[in-house]
């Protein structure tokens, strides 16, 4: 297909995108039907026949696998450094907590991360002595300024940096390998929280220099929640080591004590998943990478996102946060006179639009994909445009729909 008949059938096999213009897929993104229908198919098999057949197992087992060739094909890796897990929260602790710290160790991190990688980062401050330090990024507009901070933060014997390629909350793409090669030269690991990059624009996970690498499946990756991805690279396996263990991370055991962990990225897993989620997200993969296509998919959203920043950044009484030479997918902006809150409940009633809000900078974020057509951009364009030409007092009232009853 052409671009232009593309785009069409794309949007026809995401039934929510008739709902309303889905700007919130930095949250969650709309479920294509396959995917839908492959977690369908296993519900009603659980349904008629229940779980417990030694042969569903088995079936799982490699559908496991399946989702696990699918991440490492979008990351550029081998499938054998990915493990499965339930959010890219879960990725974060398990690499994290997986060094081996002391009291009095280095943790390095930004001032704009996600609480799903400050999170592990807080524990090892608060239960293990851990020294936490901030790189002062500001929103992350400035490369040579961002790794200024980074250098300023990363001494010698620092044992890990924990940073986002992509800002949830300024949209703003880190230069995460340049990050990544200061840390390497002082010694330390280095774990990247991929939460809006995966499935939002290219990432080559080796070529960046990450030690560890987490990501979700239902945001840019169009999967369900309660499963994600973890890639360790092999060349850190000896350093980022299971911190606990259950019954998929073991080879073998024995209760006398043997015990035998995967020698590949399973080693990091531990119990089974929702069983219809993993077809679900092994779907999903294979949708985006063979139906779609990711050169379609990591060319079109990134390149749709923009048009979209430029749009809202011509506009008089609207700030863009989002840096826009260093931008991914996600749209951080303001509109003068308005609180966040009031703004996006007023685009929602009168442009169908689903956002959110980043309230601790009084913004709105939209998350632009490969999906959204260029007339949802300019429809949403344009009530941001009336928003900025008022205020919540002078706003003229919505158009409203008379009833007439029958007497």
């Amino acid at each position: 297909m052409t671009p232009e008949e593309k785009l069409p059938a794309i949007r026809a096999a995401i039934p929510s995108l008739a709902a309303g213009i889905q700007l919130n897929t930095g949250t969650s993104g709309p479920m294509p039907s396959e995917v839908l229908a492959a977690m369908a198919e296993l519900t009603d098999y659980e349904r008629a026949y229940g779980r417990g057949q030694f042969d569903y197992y088995l079936e799982a087992l490699d559908r496991r696998n399946e989702a696990r060739a699918g991440i490492a094909a979008i990351l550029g890796a081998d499938i054998g450094s990915i493990s499965l897990t339930r959010s890219t929260t879960e990725g974060m602790n398990i690499a994290t907590w997986g060094l081996d710290w002391a009291p009095g160790d280095v943790a390095v991190t930004s001032t704009h991360e996600h609480i799903g990688g400050l999170g592990p980062l807080y524990g090892l401050r608060d239960r293990r002595g851990v020294e936490l330090r901030f790189a002062d990024v500001g929103v992350g507009g400035d490369d040579e300024a961002t790794l200024a901070a980074f250098d300023r933060a990363i001494t010698p014997g620092t044992k890990l940096v924990s940073v986002s390629h992509v800002l949830w909350s300024t949209g703003a793409v880190l230069p995460v390998a340049r990050i990544a090669d200061l840390a390497h030269d002082r010694g330390a690991v280095v774990v990247i929280d991929g939460a809006q990059a995966v499935g939002a624009i290219p990432v080559d996970v080796q070529s960046i220099g990450a030690d560890a690498y987490a990501h979700p499946a239902q945001k840019w990756l169009l999967g369900p929640e309660g499963m994600g991805g973890l890639w360790v690279s092999p060349a850190a396996a000896d350093r980022i080591q299971p911190l606990y263990g259950g019954y998929f991370g073991f080879e073998r055991y024995d209760s006398s004590g043997t015990a035998v962990r995967h020698p590949d990225g399973r080693r990091f897993e531990t119990s089974d998943f929702h069983r219809p989620s993993i077809p679900g997200f092994a779907r999903a993969l294979s949708w985006l990478s063979m139906y779609v296509g990711l050169d379609f998919v990591l060319g079109r959203g990134p390149a749709t996102a923009r048009r979209a920043a430029d749009a809202l950044a011509a506009i008089d009484g609207v700030e863009v946060i989002t840096p826009r030479d260093r931008m991914a997918t996600l749209i951080v902006f303001r509109i003068d006179g308005w609180e966040c809150e009031a703004a996006l409940d007023e685009l929602g009633a009168r442009t169908f639009a689903i956002a959110r809000t980043i309230p601790h900078l009084d913004a709105l974020r939209i998350s632009v994909g490969f999906f959204t057509s260029d007339e949802e951009v300019d429809r949403f364009v344009e009530g941001v445009r009336l928003l900025a030409a008022h205020t919540p007092a002078t706003l003229p009232p919505r158009r409203t729909l008379p009833i007439l009853e029958a007497s």
